[in-house]
């Protein structure tokens, strides 16, 4: 199109908007033949883009995310890409300003049923609506098979997808990461096409600038809450913690080990995995069989080469009943935050009465206090339990958009039908006011 014609063009819309009545119809026109210019417009940045995150520029790489998120160094990307579940596949991209790199972008490629992606149901909140319509938009999305591209980590939670470099300004290369993400799929677009893409775990810290995504026809879609722990500097035990909780949750938490004791179950640390993979990825299986977004699956490889590869910044914990292993919890140092990571347990062994679950939750505030960290994330599920050991919730939304246009106004509505729940407000310490019970 030439300058002529768009100043032509620009000319009656400019005319139009002056006709009565007519603005209102006019206005969301131009504005989205403005977001359709902008998605046409490169931004200006260059890149370099990888199948494996050792074919990019290692000491790029690392100018980036030195400092940043434990599940954005290279060693872990390149473990993901050996011992990851068989349908992920890693993609990666540098952003440059000029000569300097300026973002780094971990990308993964996953093929999904709809129904893997989200489990639409009603909750006892929902309005009428979304009660009558949640097993339609169930049943529309078990129908849709995806090839998704996400911005982020789908065995993590949190924002594990873009780095910005030290000194840079995340609002004004995010339109950048989107084309590095318009760029990855296209690129790969003789394996198949990639309808969705998925910006992954955004919390209110990591939001700046994000809003632009939206030109790119990207909508924002609020998930469960990341349940966070505040681990306080007078907390050098774990003993310390429950000293601070108030009576009542302090013998609730007491409980669970007494009642484990009992069944003859203790809690123990161990080095290794590898004698025990099988059992743990049966473990693993139980919990997440249950979870709304469940994409990918662990292979059995994947717990005990992760507990080698992170050394000192791991712990993990076995529930055992003599020989037999009833759970398992990993706890990861990621920086100043410990992660609760990846949980398991038997669930036959649970329905007996015995509080695994609790119990080994319990465990990862010990471990983050014995990391020296500052705060411990649980994640985004069971968010009743992680409320009583004083977490309090830090939103979280993803980004998403599919590249047919009229099929992402559909998929927006079927994505507003998955519910999401709210974490309880509750304070079980003692020297702070009751928030509820």
């Amino acid at each position: 199109m030439d300058s002529n014609s768009t100043s032509r063009r620009t000319r009656a819309l400019k005319a139009l908007r002056r006709v009565p009545g007519v603005g209102k119809i006019v206005a969301p026109l131009a504005a989205a033949r403005g977001r359709a210019v902008a998605r046409a417009t490169p931004t200006g940045f260059q890149f370099a883009e990888a199948d494996r995150v050792d074919f990019l520029s290692a000491s790029s790489w690392d100018a980036v995310t030195r400092g940043g998120s434990r599940f954005l160094q290279r060693d872990y990307l390149r473990f993901l890409e050996a011992h990851g579940p068989a349908n992920l596949h890693g993609r990666y991209a540098l952003i440059f300003q000029g000569p300097d790199p300026v973002a780094a972008v971990a990308a993964q490629i996953v093929d999904v049923m709809g129904d893997q992606l989200a489990r639409p149901q009603a909750s006892a909140e929902s309005g009428r609506l979304k009660k009558t319509l949640a097993p339609l938009a169930a049943r529309a999305l078990g129908r849709v098979q995806q090839r998704l591209l996400v911005c982020g980590n789908l065995l993590t939670w949190g924002q594990h997808g873009v780095a910005f470099a030290p000194g840079q300004s995340p609002a004004e290369i995010w339109p950048a990461v989107a084309e590095a993400l318009y760029r990855i799929r296209r690129a790969d677009k003789l394996l198949g096409d990639m309808d969705l893409q998925l910006v992954k775990d955004v919390t209110p810290n990591e939001a700046s600038g994000i809003g632009s995504l939206a030109t790119y026809s990207y909508r924002a879609v609020e998930t469960e809450p990341n349940m966070v722990l505040a681990l306080r500097p007078s907390w050098r035990t774990y003993d310390d913690y429950l000293a601070s909780l108030d009576a009542k949750h302090r013998n609730a938490a007491k409980s669970h080990g007494r009642k484990l004791a009992a069944a003859g179950v203790t809690v123990e640390p161990v080095d290794d995995l590898e004698p025990h993979a099988g059992r743990i990825h049966e473990l693993y299986a139980q919990v997440q069989g249950n979870a709304t977004v469940r994409p990918v699956s662990d292979p059995p490889t994947f717990h005990p080469e992760l507990v080698k590869l992170l050394g000192a910044d791991v712990r993990c914990h076995l529930a055992r009943r003599g020989s037999e292993i009833l759970g398992f919890i990993l706890t990861i140092r990621d920086g100043t935050t410990a992660v609760g990571y990846h949980i398991g347990f038997d669930r036959a062994a649970a329905a007996e009465g015995m509080p695994l679950y609790l119990r080994l939750l319990n465990q990862t505030i010990a471990d983050g206090n014995a990391f020296g960290c500052t705060r411990l994330s649980l994640g985004r599920t069971a968010l009743d339990p992680k409320s009583r050991l004083g977490c309090q919730a830090e939103p979280m939304w993803f980004w998403v958009r599919h590249r047919h246009q009229a099929l992402n106004l559909i998929l927006r509505q079927l994505l507003e039908l998955v519910p999401h729940a709210e974490a309880p407000d509750r304070n079980p310490f003692k020297d702070e006011p009751a928030l509820g019970d």
